[in-house]
Order: C-alpha cells, then structure tokens, then sequence
C-alpha cells in the first residue's frame, strides 16, 4: 500500500498493517479479521477464529483483528463492504475469503486445504522434516524384524513428538512383533481420537488384530494331515495359515486362505477374506507383495 498523499492516521494504519501483517505473511498464513463494537455476528464469530487460529498456531498460522471503525482505510482497501469479513493473507497478498465459515469444523477445513497448497512455515512443518528420516529408519529396523531396536528408536521419536500418528502407529507395530500384545492395546487406546482413522493406526490396529488371531502352532503336520485326508477342511486350513503368520510365513499364510476363499468364499461369514485383508493392511497397502496378492484374491472372486 502506497502512502503518498495521505493522512498520518492513515499512514500510521498502513505502517502498522504492515508490520502486523504483511511482513509476518512472508513465510506464515495471517487470518485477518475485520470486525467492529457493535456488529453482533462479529462477537459471535469471534471465539471461533480465536480458537481455531490458536489450534493452529503450531502449523503457521496468526490472527490480527482490525476494527474496521478505528481503521477506515485499511478496510477500503480490502473493499470491506459488510463485516465481519475474514481475509487468509500470505506473502501480502490475500489468498482466500473465509467469511463464510461460521462453525470451527467448517474454518478448520479451509485452512487445511488453504495450508496444503502453500509453502508456510511452521514448528510442526520443521519438527515433520526433522522425524522423517528418523521415522523411515524405525520403519526400516522394524521391516527388518529387529523389533527391538524399533521400539527403542520409535520411543525416542516420541519424546520429540508424543502425537505424531506415524510414531505412535510404529510404536504399537513394534510392540506386537515383540509379542506384548497388552502394551500394544494401551498403547493404541491412547491414540488421540483425531488420528482414529488415520492409515498408519489402522495399520498397528489390523497387526493387533492379526495377532490375537494368529495362534503359534509348533507342528503344522497335524493340520497338513486333516488337509490331506480332507481338502475342504476349512477350519484346518484356516488354523493352518494363523499358524504360519505367527512362524512369519506370510506367502505360506496367503496361499492358506486364498485356498480356501476359492474353494467357498462365504464360508465362515467370509472369515478367510477378512483375515487376508488384514494381512495386507499390515504388510502395507502400497507393498507389491499386496499388490500380487490383490491381483489373486481378484481373479478368484471375479472369475
């Protein structure tokens, strides 16, 4: 904003929107709201940015509200025409009207997206860049069946960031190769409801899951003679591919009810169906091992 030619109130106001402003949205998000005494849906609103913006401080974003009687000019030149009127501003330039969002779910929203596509700075960005690696490393160690050593490296993590939905997941993930399934479960039950359906807790979930299920069979034999005396032996073949999951015989667990899913896939409810999408969901979605297997389970229920 220019100031020639105008009054020093009005060069105060510029200066002062600039410092509070436009300088702070080099590299952060300002919401900026305009508002005024004696507007009524402004006092309402006003709980609602306030906390919706202190929620969201950690992700770069500040609040600066200004009385659109006090500060005229300012107002003019965002061409306030009825309040309250909110602005999200970044590197000096609006970027979205947020007047419309009047509940804290409907702000939170617009802010998510707003914050996706726009390079802010922020503690929680500078903390997420610092724990990747560090999380890949605990996902890699646990990859590699050194649960042990996964846990302690999660755990450290977690001191840096207790809520992080990737560390938390990894911890519990690491708690169930270990076999201390109790842990798991508390672990997981403490989860804060906000990360309840994020992937990578479902994930841990489906491992717990797993295995509760998957009961350790010291000799397969037994099961292998029911299967070759009977090959429609389903409750064998199934108690079969639960042993083979906890010796981490993973294929050997897949063939077992993919079998039986051929050979009818409703029995039980469909439990062998189940038990093998939850053997993908803790393999990993994206592993192309699921990828192979998906194809599989596809052509068994499709042809």
């Amino acid at each position: 904003m220019a100031t020639l030619g105008l009054s020093e109130a009005d060069r105060k106001a510029v200066e002062d929107f600039r410092r509070d402003v436009v300088d702070p949205s080099r590299t952060s998000l300002v919401v900026v709201d305009f508002w005024a005494e004696w507007c009524g849906p402004c006092k309402q609103l006003t709980p609602v940015i306030e906390k919706v913006c202190a929620d969201y401080a950690s992700k770069g974003v500040t609040l600066v509200k200004i009385n659109v009687d006090e500060n005229r000019f300012i107002a003019s030149q965002f061409r306030v025409q009825s309040i309250p009127t909110v602005y999200a501003v970044f590197q000096g330039q609006p970027v979205a009207d947020l007047s419309q969002a009047r509940t804290e779910g409907q702000l939170k929203q617009m802010l998510d997206q707003i914050l996706a596509q726009l390079p802010v700075e922020s503690a929680e960005r500078s903390q997420a860049e610092e724990i990747a690696p560090l999380i890949a490393m605990g996902e890699q160690t646990l990859d590699d069946g050194d649960a042990e050593r996964a846990l302690s490296i999660f755990s450290q993590i977690a001191e840096m960031a207790p809520d992080h939905p990737a560390v938390l997941a990894g911890q519990a993930r690491a708690l169930v190769a270990l076999g201390r399934l109790e842990d798991a479960e508390a672990a997981l039950a403490a989860v804060p409801e906000e990360f309840a359906k994020d992937q990578g807790i479902e994930r841990a979930r489906a491992a717990l899951s797993l295995a509760r299920d998957a009961k350790p069979v010291q000799d397969l034999s037994g099961l292998e003679a029911r299967l070759a005396a009977n090959a429609d032996d389903h409750e064998a073949r199934f108690e079969l591919a639960g042993g083979l999951m906890a010796n981490g015989d993973r294929e050997g667990a897949a063939d077992a009810l993919l079998e039986i899913i051929a050979r009818d896939r409703q029995w039980n409810e469909g439990a062998a169906r189940a038990q093998l999408l939850k053997l993908f969901e803790v393999v990993g979605l994206e592993d192309p091992w699921v990828s192979t297997q998906r194809r599989r389970l596809s052509a068994i229920l499709f042809t």
